[in-house]
């Protein structure tokens, strides 16, 4: 009986590894990867959200210990 849960060596009978490397070394049709040049969008956000929380908790413990 094959021990599938332990398998030795770097064999993949599925083959799903040597498929995965294989898209992930591929490059664009252009030859050059895409800048990450997006929106900011989400990001600024995030931060403006960050602020407003801390903003609050300070808020809360002035008002706490006044």
């Amino acid at each position: 009986m094959a021990d599938n849960q332990n398998p030795q060596g770097n064999y993949d009978p599925a083959g799903s590894t040597q498929m995965f490397r294989a898209f992930v070394d591929e490059t664009p049709a252009g030859g050059r990867r895409a800048a990450a040049t997006g929106p900011s969008g989400p990001r600024v956000g995030v931060i403006v959200g960050v602020i407003a929380a801390v903003a609050v908790v300070a808020a809360v413990v002035w008002l706490a210990l006044a």
